[in-house]
């Protein structure tokens, strides 16, 4: 099978993945904190990557000092990216979010631009145009609701700067992709990203470890959902796809994340689907299938060319 089309697949894999992301996090938050909900499953993660990770880091002949540019790309991306958002969602509105996250393809081409020299061509403004309808339409109950108004400033602006440290992180981890395996990007990343959180867990949320063994199954599933495919399946799956593809095409492929979370929820959380939704999700596989088939072939062409 040819690596692109394989990549696209890989990507339509973590992207319905992530999307279990939202529902695991409703199944947990009756008894968990954000802090929690995303250090435990990261630490989980980490610890079952560990024997792989040391395993092709001592194989390669890295040195200590190799590992530093993760700390770099924790540090100024994942991290603002798992935790900016939750702080801004406390000062915001869950509708502000939502909207504000339309910014992700734009910030990321920035950094693709300038880091990695891509270009965004016709097809995938055209993609990129047809996505935002179809997430508007998804999302279209809550932006008549959204209010970004001064008393949201702060919380909006947090919300922005975690979009801005997801880019940074996506197309960082894009530019040494080469030099390492799935198993050390991941690894490496969630090991800075755990003991940056670990203060903020023992201040913050330290009440929920003596209650660990009074889980519910409910919570006990979304925190499974959370350690084996959000967070490290759908890595692996990711950055093996990131090696492939441009950031650029990556980044468009989130919306993804739209079209498959809805009817998730719909069918575990028996949440409803409006014919906004619908028709706006159909927008949104539109425009992936747009930018894998047309973008691909015109890509291919200038490589031949």
């Amino acid at each position: 099978m040819n690596k692109v089309v394989l990549s696209w697949i890989l990507l339509f894999t973590c992207n319905l993945m992530w999307a279990l992301q939202f529902t695991a996090i409703k199944l947990t938050q009756d008894q968990i904190g954000p802090y929690f909900t995303v250090w435990a499953p990261m630490l989980l993660a980490a610890i079952f990557l560990s024997p792989y990770a040391l395993k092709s880091f001592r194989s390669g002949g890295k040195k200590l000092k190799d590992i530093f540019i993760f700390v770099q790309l924790a540090l100024l991306g994942a991290f603002p990216a798992q935790v900016l958002v939750t702080w801004g969602t406390q000062y915001s509105l869950a509708s502000n979010a939502a909207i504000l996250t339309l910014a992700l393809p734009v910030t990321t081409a920035i950094f693709a631009f300038f880091l990695l020299k891509e270009k965004m061509n016709g097809v995938r403004w055209f993609s990129f145009i047809i996505a935002i309808a179809g997430v508007i339409l998804i999302s279209l109950g809550d932006i008549k609701q959204a209010n970004f108004g001064s008393q949201y400033a702060i919380g909006n602006l947090l919300i922005f700067l975690a979009i801005v440290g997801n880019s940074y992180f996506n197309v960082g981890i894009k530019k040494i992709a080469d030099r390492y395996t799935e198993a050390e990007l991941i690894f490496f990343t969630y090991v800075v990203i755990v003991i940056l959180l670990t203060p903020l867990v023992f201040i913050f949320e330290s009440d929920v470890f003596p209650r660990i063994f009074s889980f519910t199954g409910q919570t006990w599933i979304g925190l499974a959902v959370l350690t084996f495919f959000h967070n490290f399946l759908s890595m692996v799956l990711f950055f093996k796809a990131l090696k492939i593809l441009d950031a650029i095409q990556v980044a468009l492929s989130n919306y993804l994340i739209a079209f498959f979370g809805i009817p998730i929820a719909a069918i575990w959380l028996g949440e409803k689907l409006s014919s906004y939704v619908i028709i706006g999700g159909l927008l949104v596989l539109s425009s992936t299938i747009i930018i894998t088939l047309v973008d691909y072939k015109m890509q291919k062409k200038t490589a031949e060319g």
